[in-house]
């Protein structure tokens, strides 16, 4: 019997505001490229959001992060301490840079980067050479660290930066996923040298493809903006003073995320109804549960996440939801398990390879109707 087409995705955009209305604009005045006032204003007001002094618009979140680590002076031979469970960007930025990607474990409440582990590791297994912070085996600098919001969770973020800190170590958050959360009151994104957004068509707002980094270190980010422009030291002759990329946004996807940028306070209280919604559903259910928002925390339920008693539970209603017309993904194969980046550890990665055995997403959209949200419970807890 052949599976049945997935009616209900994973996460898919919503056009109910002002969309048309700002695309049709680039459209009459012809402003469609790297140029145009939806650009700055999209900077502006998501710089805004996150209480940040700085924002440039760049082509999606992947290119933030590897502008973000060129920034910070993330080299050849460098080392970048970054979780394992996580897109596979935030690993690519760094061998971007020709730096090697370090993976540390993750905590299973948070599902972020266990920062008890990530301090135990450092305090091992560095030492100061002046004033560089290197590896002890191999005499590499350990040159950031690249913690992930992982699904719109936050992690332990504050502490991490405490670490980072002391360590003397760049912080880059990988905000990605976590558009409208919090730690502590204040928003993700925020709290190192940089934070990274996206804005890919399945995340919480959307600009088609896009992404944004964030920083209130002005002379920083006006590095990334020369950087992700080429390099234009002088626009009317083409001069250029080092090798850039053309990592600029466009004003059309930019007019279509100043447009999502205004529903998203609706969004993210429709999200969190959901959420709640599995959460209450779920309670007592056997051998799985709703992965729930960090203490201190406020999540944006980018993804909400079923986590089970065994590996077994887990692939077994996986394959009952998707077999029902609901999507249901595992989570990332770990970093630290695929071919070009195995055996990079920063100790034991027990941790996220349990959670990649028996956590996965469900339906998440910030549209996703009530009824389908109790016919995905039901078929969780059916024995």
């Amino acid at each position: 019997m052949s599976k049945p087409k997935t009616v209900v995705p994973l996460h898919e955009p919503e056009f109910a505001g002002n969309e048309w209305k700002y695309v049709k604009s680039c459209l009459d005045t012809g402003w469609v490229s790297s140029g145009g006032a939806f650009v700055t204003r999209f900077e502006r007001e998501t710089a805004a959001r996150l209480g940040a002094r700085e924002a440039v618009a760049v082509v999606n979140g992947t290119a933030g992060l590897h502008l973000a680590l060129r920034a910070a002076g993330v080299g050849p031979g460098d080392e970048v301490l970054v979780p394992s469970i996580t897109f596979i960007a935030t690993a690519n930025a760094a061998a971007y840079q020709g730096a090697v990607p370090r993976f540390v474990d993750s905590e299973p409440y948070s599902l972020g980067m266990d920062p008890v582990k990530l301090e135990a590791w450092l305090e091992k297994n560095t030492r100061l050479a002046g004033k560089r912070r290197v590896e002890r085996k191999s005499g590499r600098r350990v040159a950031a660290c690249v913690p992930v919001h992982v699904f719109g969770h936050p992690a332990r973020i504050v502490e991490l930066a405490a670490i980072c800190a002391r360590y003397g170590i760049a912080l880059i958050e990988d905000a990605a996923e976590s558009l409208g959360s919090t730690y502590r009151g204040r928003a993700c994104g925020s709290f190192g040298l940089a934070g990274c957004l996206s804005f890919n068509g399945n995340k919480t707002i959307t600009t088609g493809g896009g992404g944004m980094v964030v920083s209130s270190n002005a002379a920083f980010a006006k590095r990334v903006r020369h950087l992700s422009t080429q390099a234009k030291k002088d626009a009317a002759v083409y001069l250029h003073d080092e090798v850039g990329y053309n990592y600029r946004l466009p004003n059309i996807n930019a007019a279509l995320g100043c447009a999502q940028l205004e529903g998203l306070d609706h969004a993210l209280a429709r999200k969190r109804r959901t959420a709640e919604r599995y959460r209450d559903g779920l309670a007592g259910a056997n051998g799985v549960s709703l992965v729930w928002e960090p203490a201190g925390a406020r999540s944006n339920f980018w993804l909400n996440t079923a986590r089970c008693d065994t590996p077994a539970r887990a692939k077994r209603l996986q394959k009952r939801l998707n077999d029902a017309g609901y999507e249901a993904r595992p989570l990332w194969t770990p970093c630290h398990r695929q071919p070009m980046f195995e055996k990079l550890s920063a100790g034991s990665l027990d941790t996220a390879d349990a959670l990649w055995r028996t956590c996965f997403n469900v339906p998440s959209s910030a549209a996703l109707p009530g009824r389908a949200v109790d016919e995905i419970v039901r078929l969780l807890r059916r024995s």
